[in-house]
């Protein structure tokens, strides 16, 4: 999503840019929003009720719905204004039970999760003889061999690169593995989970959507664990022969209703231009979904209380918005996108933390020239929390349908070390979370919030495609 959402630069929509940010300006209440922000671990423990109370929260389910009725309630109790939810229809697929059993050479179970969007087997299952393979152009010089078989893909995560770079190479196998697996006859596909760190552990994700021309031919797909897919590849290796009894109900119900949280702090002077920040409230169905993403949703949610804390209405609407079903669909996002269209010429920022709340290392900015300088400037006044530069990046998946309409974006580059080695797997729980780190986190989201919301001008917008 990263790399799809990026836009090129054709036709430069207008902005008025106005005067440069004088950051010694907003020094003071940038202080104030810090020292509150990383005074004591109420983020961190909101996200901790948040997390144990409701658990996972996937597209679809009752915990989701459950989790986004308490953070409304909890949202009127800080006194936020205009707290509402807005319709969104969202992808409703349910795992079901699931098990990949290896049955020759020898009997064991295989670690696996079932890959969203993935369909099922037979009650009976599916047994097949396996072949393993190490890239696409391996899957294609050896069709001949893959008919009838399951196709194990054997991709490790490059550790030699940035990690969402490594990220980027390997999930591809993930997210069209098994469609190109099934035009050269494959009956089922196992990926290697997309991590560069296991403990036996599989991580599941979303393949993409299908594809309904007729081309192809879903089958049954799941991801395994690192040491599973080694373990087959080896025996591979030795030219011993392999079957797998594959066992999935995964099934795509038909949509279901879910929501996107909204809630405001209505500005003082210019209550129609608008900063929205947030991150997304669903997750997988598997661990709590703490790390992705109710870090970022409570961060935003944080910050925007410390906002109002601070008891100086910003110039600008600061709005905090929790979408819902990125994982599998990013129907949220673009539900916000379509129902706000008017008004994105107003939105004057767009902020989402959705590659975990770990140490903040400094700012992202998409948009347009010179908003890199002016984000600098903001970030000189994060330097007590250990920010202090800016550069350029793209936005996060839920802001993307917006950045693509010209609304300029702000992330938080992270400390993003050990972010794939809990991503989507049942260790995306609350204790991989540092307190000290969320609130930084937290202190970076309101001090940008507000320095945006109160200063003169605006940043440069997003360089669009014209229609």
């Amino acid at each position: 999503m990263r790399i799809l959402s990026r836009v090129v630069a054709c036709v430069v929509l207008p902005a008025a840019v106005g005067a440069q940010l004088n950051a010694e300006t907003h020094r003071a209440a940038a202080t104030q929003l810090i020292e509150a922000a990383t005074r004591d671990s109420s983020a961190y423990r909101r996200l901790a009720r948040l997390v144990d109370t409701f658990g996972p929260r996937m597209s679809g389910s009752e915990n989701l719905e459950r989790a986004i009725d308490w953070i409304v309630d909890e949202m009127k109790h800080d006194g936020f204004e205009n707290v509402h939810t807005e319709p969104v229809t969202v992808t409703h697929w349910v795992r079901g039970n699931e098990s990949a059993e290896l049955i020759t050479p020898r009997r064991m179970q295989l670690h696996m999760l079932g890959l969203g969007r993935s369909v099922g087997t037979s009650a009976e299952g599916i047994r097949a003889p396996v072949l393993v393979v190490k890239s696409f152009a391996d899957l294609r010089t050896r069709a001949a061999e893959a008919r009838g078989r399951i196709v194990v893909y054997n991709v490790p995560f490059d550790t030699t690169i940035a990690p969402f770079a490594g990220y980027g190479r390997a999930v591809i196998y993930r997210a069209v593995g098994a469609d190109s697996a099934s035009v050269v006859g494959a009956v089922a596909a196992l990926v290697r989970s997309v991590t560069p760190r296991s403990l036996r552990s599989p991580h599941t994700g979303a393949m993409a959507p299908y594809d309904t021309s007729g081309r192809l031919r879903r089958i049954p797909a799941a991801a395994i664990s690192v040491e599973d897919a080694e373990m087959l590849q080896r025996m591979q290796d030795r030219g011993e022969r392999m079957e797998i009894l594959l066992r999935m109900e995964a099934r795509t119900l038909i949509p279901a209703r879910s929501r996107n949280v909204v809630a405001d702090i209505r500005g003082s002077e210019r209550p129609d231009e608008i900063v929205v920040m947030g991150g997304h409230i669903d997750s997988w169905d598997v661990g709590q979904g703490a790390m992705d993403d109710a870090g970022g949703s409570v961060v935003a949610w944080e910050a925007l209380r410390l906002i109002k804390q601070l008891g100086v209405r910003p110039k600008r609407t600061v709005r905090v918005v929790l979408w819902t079903n990125e994982e599998i669909g990013l129907a949220g996002g673009t539900a916000y996108r379509d129902a706000h269209r008017a008004e994105l010429d107003k939105h004057v920022l767009a902020m989402e933390s959705d590659n975990g709340v770990f140490k903040p290392r400094a700012l992202q900015f998409g948009g347009g020239e010179g908003g890199i300088a002016q984000t600098q400037r903001i970030a000189s006044l994060l330097s007590g929390i250990g920010i202090d530069s800016a550069r350029a990046g793209g936005p996060e998946a839920d802001i993307s349908p917006i950045y693509a309409l010209g609304v300029p974006a702000i992330t938080l580059d992270t400390d993003q070390s050990r972010y794939f080695w809990y991503h989507h797997s049942d260790a995306d729980t609350i204790d991989k979370l540092d307190p000290a780190d969320v609130a930084r986190c937290v202190a970076a989201f309101a001090v940008v919030a507000n320095t945006v919301a109160n200063m003169d001008g605006a940043l440069p917008r997003v360089p669009v495609a014209a229609p």
